[in-house]
């Protein structure tokens, strides 16, 4: 995707455009409705940041696998036995 981006500049470079024109297509600057869709990226970016936080959160819950059962087993109950 960086590779795509670093080419737009350069096409937009031969085509004789400033760096703002170029940065200006990319924010959206030339539509009709700019602000409505900085707006819907910045809260979309925000809801996908919080939905992979939350599954983040959730897999580092689990420690141990889905049927187990937690193990209370420790070093000492091995050395007792004799």
């Amino acid at each position: 995707m960086m590779k795509d981006i670093i080419q737009l500049f350069k096409i937009g470079k031969v085509l004789g455009l400033s760096k703002k024109e170029i940065n200006r297509v990319f924010l959206f600057d030339d539509k009709r409705y700019s602000l409505f869709y900085k707006i819907l990226l910045i809260i979309s970016f925000i809801f996908f940041g919080i939905i992979i936080i939350i599954l983040g959160i959730e897999a580092s819950r689990n420690t141990y696998a889905a049927g187990t059962f937690y193990s209370t087993v420790r070093i000492k109950d091995f050395n007792e036995r004799k």
